[in-house]
């Protein structure tokens, strides 16, 4: 079998005296879209802060490509292969989407300071690039024509989608959404299971995902785990995740 993409090992973290996360086993493969479910508090995104090294963990390990990365930091794990949306949204508010967009494409821009400094033709060039790439991630998210916007006057499911092409001109191996359909009406949240698949498939990515709206995640996911009390408590298909009796105590509700 294949080393997975990304794998956590016994992983988990204290808080003081409160065990917040304990021994979580994942495997996550190559361009799956993986999901984590859970009530609020069940320890999700404490989980993405561990996988994307914004929190240490106190035990077990992660691994990337099966190499532990453990001790590195938030920008070197980006730097492997990685971008993260936040359940509460980072974005410049005071910056047009445009703008936002191109702050995630920084890295691809990189010049010699001296060619960036006078304007060579090079560096113009690089950044007509630039431009066009930002106008072509955003159009992707549907959010094209606000691109001149600043963010700060978008609703807030389309800080959403901005976050979402933000992330995306990191050019990640992986893509971790946290929460991407909060704020967002039914049939908004349709057309984002809709754009995610599409953006999978478009960008050769792997993506994990944490959403409260059951139907969706169940509707999206190739498999998911269940997170309760910083346990997992369940792994597998949607057909299996669905029929789980500690998943539809803990989660889903006897009627689901």
């Amino acid at each position: 079998m294949s080393t997975p993409l990304l794998e956590t090992r016994n992983l988990g973290v204290r808080f003081g005296g409160l065990q917040a996360l304990e021994g979580i086993d994942l495997q996550i493969r190559s361009g799956e879209i993986f999901g984590l479910l859970g009530p609020n508090g069940a320890g999700k995104t404490t989980l993405f802060n561990l996988i994307s090294g914004i929190t240490p963990a106190s035990s077990g390990e992660v691994l990337w490509r099966g190499g532990s990365i453990g001790g590195l930091d938030a920008n070197r794990i980006a730097r492997l292969g990685m971008a993260r949306t936040f359940q509460n949204l980072r974005l410049f508010s005071s910056l047009s989407c445009l703008d936002n967009v191109l702050v995630g494409l920084h890295r691809q821009g990189r010049l010699p300071w001296a060619a960036a400094l006078v304007g060579t033709p090079m560096a113009q060039r690089r950044q007509r690039e630039l431009k066009s790439r930002a106008h072509e991630l955003l159009a992707l998210l549907a959010i094209g024509h606000l691109a001149e916007q600043n963010a700060a006057a978008l609703s807030y499911g389309d800080r959403r989608r901005l976050e979402m092409a933000r992330a995306l001109a990191n050019s990640p191996e992986l893509l971790l959404l946290d929460e991407p359909a909060a704020g967002m009406n039914p049939g908004e949240k349709d057309q984002l299971r809709d754009l995610i698949r599409r953006i999978r498939d478009q960008f050769d990515l792997t993506i994990l995902i944490i959403e409260h709206h059951v139907p969706l995640m169940l509707g999206l996911c190739d498999r998911l785990a269940v997170l309760n009390f910083g346990r997992r408590i369940a792994l597998g298909t949607p057909d299996q995740v669905r029929r789980d009796p500690a998943v539809i105590e803990a989660y889903l509700g006897g009627s689901r």
